[in-house]
């Protein structure tokens, strides 16, 4: 009686066979791993015919995880997952072996979980069959077959999902072994595409190390270095003095005109000047600012400023870093440079005013090889501000005497500067506004023309016209001692003789009679012709009593021998006047 019914069980066999041999053959076609998931439950649904089946793979704690389905109606079922050892799948898996239930709720022998129970109740699971799937003798899962009502498995059933679960479990292995090899050719890809990117920064990175060291042995500007680094590395490149001022900057950078003073730049510097390190900030524009302070031991020297579009790598903060060592190198050198120029400018000027007027062949020649020509030198400078040492206003001064072939340096507690100029008015009103604009302050700058290299006689001239012209209200001048031709009488050496004998003969009495008797009738005499013989703020003035104040006024006439309130005063006054000035140039 059987043999009837293996025949005719034949053809429906051979087609299944014919089936699993195609949905294998398809499985091992597809590459990625999820859709071998989604191939393998579709395949077995079709293969078997059951209402739904559903996949489910070991985690790292023994659970099974539902990864995929075909026919489930429950969201939450497709998600579904069940702690090690409960229900079918648990038994499945512990025993290595296919298994079946007809009624899941109500076979005996199974562990239930009361959450993966509400979850079968509302997919409607009745009877299952679940199949191990394999992976070099290791159960990596289970394929399960269902039904929303209750049915027996056949032995040819249980029989071909397991032979489909066997070809199913390879082709996810190596689904998975190609998603991997995937996954880790692509990290290689990356690895040499980030090495590669490594080595173009590397070979930038030395291009400006040798681009920089040549700068430092061919004796360059900081101008050179905004040039290479901005050439080598791309962007804009700005860099500043210790003050801030623009020292060099990029052809690049010459188009952003003044926006290196912006608020952005100006706090990345802060910054960088605070740390001590290389600072990176973005601006507003989708631009990368970096600096870099330039240091020279304790010594803030100035900053190296880099914008462009690409966030900096480390090599190239610490080629922005070299760079600010190349340009302290420079700077020192060129600072070295400057002073040792400085010293002899000032040894010269000294020279010639202590020495003049003859010049020597030395003096001439040490001249020379500044590009000066001590015989074309005629107008000498004295230079005064409040608040400013006569050192720091000389600092200034040597600028000027580079770019005008002339020297600077100080004398006798006196800014001085010597050069040529066709008018001495015109050139120290010139060198006023400068100074002035420079230091943000008032300056007074006196300037004489110096004739038959006499530089003695017009150093003093000038520096004794300053006086003058301070005691008389100047703060913030630039004039020639023409100016103040009236009052040459004080400052002019020549004519000391000359201003003795008009004050002895206007005021010697007065002045015989003070210094015998430490008196202060000619400073009484001053402050009357001052406040315009008003007594009251004359007596206030000199803090005496106004009785005091008259009987001073009486004894300077007894001491001149007349009335001299009752004559005309010019002469008096003046002779005060210049009494007051030739003290003030003399102290």
């Amino acid at each position: 009686m059987n043999e009837p019914a293996d025949a005719d069980n034949r053809p429906s066999r051979e087609r299944e066979l014919a089936s699993l041999y195609a949905t294998a053959r398809s499985l091992t076609a597809l590459g990625d791993v999820e859709d071998v998931l989604e191939s393998i439950v579709r395949n077995a649904h079709d293969l078997i015919g059951t209402d739904f089946t559903y996949l489910s793979l070991l985690d790292d704690s023994g659970s099974l995880r539902i990864t995929a389905s075909e026919g489930t109606i429950s969201a939450a079922f497709r998600s579904a997952r069940i702690p090690p050892g409960v229900g079918l799948g648990g038994k499945v898996t512990e025993s290595r072996a296919p298994h079946w239930v007809g009624d899941y709720r109500n076979v005996e022998g199974l562990r239930h979980d009361p959450d993966f129970d509400v979850v079968v109740d509302n997919e409607g699971l009745i009877a299952l069959l679940g199949v191990p799937l394999f992976v070099r003798d290791e159960v990596i899962g289970a394929l399960f077959a269902a039904h929303r009502s209750e049915r027996r498995f056949r032995a040819d059933e249980i029989a071909l999902l397991s032979a489909f679960a066997d070809h199913a479990a390879v082709a996810l292995d190596n689904a998975r072994l190609y998603e991997e090899s995937r996954s880790a050719l692509a990290e290689l890809q990356s690895a040499y595409r980030t090495i590669e990117a490594q080595m173009v920064v590397m070979e930038r990175a030395q291009s400006v190390h040798e681009a920089l060291t040549e700068v430092v042995l061919a004796g360059g500007e900081p101008q050179v270095v905004a040039g290479e680094l901005a050439a080598q590395m791309g962007g804009e490149v700005v860099i500043l003095d210790r003050g801030g001022s623009l020292l060099a900057r990029s052809s690049e950078a010459e188009a952003l005109g003044e926006e290196w003073q912006g608020e952005v730049l100006a706090e990345v510097i802060e910054r960088a000047r605070s740390t001590g390190r290389a600072v990176t900030t973005a601006g507003g524009d989708g631009r990368r600012h970096s600096a870099a302070t330039i240091r020279a031991g304790d010594s803030f020297l100035g900053t190296v400023l880099w914008s462009q579009r690409q966030e900096p790598s480390t090599m190239d903060v610490r080629s922005l870093e070299l760079a600010t060592h190349v340009v302290g190198l420079l700077i020192l050198k060129d600072n070295a440079a400057a002073d040792a120029a400085e010293r002899l400018s000032d040894e010269l000027l000294t020279e010639l005013i202590v020495a003049g007027p003859a010049v020597s062949v030395t003096q001439r020649t040490r001249a020379r090889s500044r590009g000066i020509d001590l015989d074309a030198l005629n107008v000498i400078v004295s230079v005064e501000a409040d608040g400013i040492a006569a050192g720091e206003l000389v600092r200034h001064l040597h600028v000027i005497a580079r770019q005008e072939a002339g020297l600077a340096g100080e004398h006798l507690g006196h800014a001085t500067f010597i050069v040529v100029a066709e008018d001495a008015e015109e050139f120290a009103r010139a060198v006023q506004q400068r100074l002035r604009t420079e230091l943000g302050r008032s300056v007074m700058v006196i300037g004489e023309r110096v004739d038959g290299g006499d530089w003695a006689r017009s150093f003093f001239r000038a520096t004794g016209c300053m006086a003058v012209a301070r005691h008389l209200g100047w703060a913030d001048l630039g004039a020639a001692t023409d100016r103040f031709a009236l009052y040459a009488l004080v400052f002019d050496g020549d004519r000391v003789a000359e201003l003795d004998r008009f004050l002895a003969d206007s005021l010697g009495p007065l002045l015989a009679y003070d210094a015998g008797r430490s008196t202060e009738l000619v400073t009484t005499l001053d402050a009357y012709f001052h406040h315009d013989g008003n007594l009251r703020r004359t007596a206030e003035v000199l803090q005496v009593h106004l009785n005091t104040l008259l009987k001073r006024l009486d004894r300077i006439s007894a001491v001149l021998g007349y009335d001299w309130r009752a004559v005309d005063d010019l002469s008096l006054r003046l002779a005060t006047r210049l009494e007051r000035l030739r003290h003030v140039v003399r102290s």
